[in-house]
């Protein structure tokens, strides 16, 4: 028999009526949150997916970007800065895309300069970061970040490289204390960073874990760090979690299993913070090896408790070989497989944003499909780049004039910005589910972003679902609910939150415009 109860709630709204329905909050200016962000927290699923859910168990999807401004990178040029500095503008314009989550960089040489002394004006300037998100409803995900190891392995004026290999740049990450490259050559080969001698005899000592400064071993002096660093925002609940270090270059066979164990030993470590000053236990993101967009297998299961989110990068398609389809297949059995369920949330993906421009290249538009298909998290590679990045250093060593990523175009012959990339934010600002109201079953999105279609099987009365629609006019739109009632639509950014109640039960949305 066909249960007619959940049809019989579906009506169709149109959104000339809702104006009067809005929250008044002085005209177009955005609506600050109705209350702090709610701590978020894992739910493993190894047949439907893990999902991300705030305390109310209402699922969120984290997606947004990754901001490099508090990165200490290698500096290749005197006269050309590497970040754009963080500001109340950037978290304006984050907000404005509809994103609930930044991936915010830092870096072990900032938060520890010297071994054991941990830099509290750095974390401040973290923290700061993380008000101003918080302020817009933007979660963060606090990423150690690292490329090559380090900005130390740089080559010297006086390095002498054979055959066609050339003095290495350098990077960002690991302190130049923590560097033991046994004098290897820092010459590279093809622009393989990951595979320069001197890079690799790094972390060959990180994961033989060699004994340090004061006698103390590699992985512990970082796994102290990271401790303090999750001890210094364990009760903020806008810090959603821990990326605990981005692409690490475990290429052996034998580094698979280390790569583990130290993820072990970090989320003991991680845990005990948290416990010995009462705070919840946040997202735990790991990542494979560095390798995996070259097949590389994941890391093998390590002992983990239930918060923990998988996170591969899924380049595939974008930088590197493979389809984006086959990336998100691979992260989703490898989740389900190995890690009990765990949720997916990559942490990088994207391409040249000209591609964004292109009218035959559909690249971000199946990415953001798959995103949804999936109901993985998201954060693209990058918010702003700078000309002294190290990413541009190749092109800038070989007299090419660089181009920089983000969504902003920069002249790297005058070091000055030149205007938003608005092809790559009218693809990348879309609709989009921000909360649902219980478990998402489902949720479909119309590449030209004239459709979303979202539904549940079961959401506790009273559970609000929000939704960003990036118009200013909600009255240009129309929504069809079922389980779902109380509609109103609130200003935010330049665009539209519309927000509806649970009513108890299967629930669906369609926004259409």
């Amino acid at each position: 028999m066909l249960d007619l109860s959940f049809h019989r709630s579906l009506f169709v709204v149109s959104l000339l009526t809702l104006a009067g329905c809005s929250d008044s909050n002085g005209g177009s200016d955005p609506a600050g949150p109705s209350g702090p962000l709610p701590a978020l927290q894992a739910v493993p699923d190894a047949v439907g997916g893990g999902r991300i859910v705030d305390a109310s168990g209402r699922e969120v999807l984290l997606r947004g970007v990754n901001v490099n401004a508090l990165v200490e990178y290698w500096q290749h040029s005197e006269e050309l800065f590497t970040t754009y500095a963080f500001t109340e503008g950037d978290a304006d314009s984050i907000a404005a895309m509809g994103w609930t989550v930044v991936r915010l960089l830092v870096s072990w040489s900032r938060v520890e300069p010297a071994p054991g002394e941990y830099d509290e004006a750095y974390l401040d300037e973290v923290a700061a970061a993380v008000a101003m998100l918080r302020e817009r409803s933007v979660y963060t995900i606090l990423d150690l970040h690292q490329d090559a190891w380090g900005a130390s392995l740089a080559a010297p004026p006086d390095e002498v490289c054979e055959g066609d290999s050339v003095p290495a740049g350098g990077w960002d990450g690991a302190p130049a204390w923590a560097t033991f490259d046994g004098g290897a050559a820092r010459c590279e080969s093809g622009g393989q960073r990951e595979f320069v001698p001197a890079v690799r005899a790094a972390w060959r000592a990180f994961f033989d874990d060699v004994e340090g400064p004061g006698g103390v071993k590699l992985q512990t002096r970082y796994v102290q760090m990271f401790a303090h660093l999750v001890s210094r925002f364990a009760n903020d609940d806008a810090v959603a979690g821990y990326d605990l270090m981005n692409e690490p270059n475990a290429f052996d066979t034998p580094d698979q299993p280390l790569l583990s164990a130290f993820y072990e030993n970090a989320l003991a470590a991680m845990r005990q913070a948290e416990q010995a000053i009462g705070a919840p236990r946040r997202l735990f993101l790991f990542e494979p090896t560095a390798g995996w967009l070259l097949g590389f297998p994941a890391p093998p299961p390590f002992e983990h408790d239930d918060q923990v989110v998988y996170s591969p990068h899924i380049y595939q398609g974008g930088i590197s070989g493979g389809t984006l389809e086959d990336g998100f297949a691979r992260a989703a059995d490898e989740a389900s497989r190995m890690y009990g369920g765990a949720p997916v949330l990559t942490g990088e993906w994207g391409s040249d944003p000209d591609r964004a421009a292109a009218p035959d290249d559909d690249y971000f538009e199946r990415h953001l499909a798959e995103q949804d298909n999936y109901r993985f998290g998201a954060t693209m590679w990058t918010w702003r780049e700078a000309c002294g990045d190290p990413h541009k250093y190749a092109p800038a060593r070989d007299g090419m004039v660089p181009q920089v990523w983000g969504f902003f175009e920069v002249d790297c012959v005058t070091n000055s910005i030149t205007g938003p990339r608005t092809a790559l934010t009218d693809v990348l600002q879309k609709m989009t589910i921000r909360y649902a109201p219980g478990a998402l079953s489902s949720v479909q999105w119309s590449p030209d972003d004239s459709a979303l279609d979202a539904a549940g099987d079961d959401a506790p009365a009273g559970n609000q679902l929000e939704a960003f629609v990036p118009t200013d006019d909600p009255s240009s739109v129309q929504v069809e609910l079922a389980g779902l009632d109380a509609l109103d639509a609130v200003p935010w950014f330049g665009g539209t939150l519309f927000r509806a109640r649970a009513t108890g039960g299967p629930w669906s949305i369609r926004i259409t415009r």
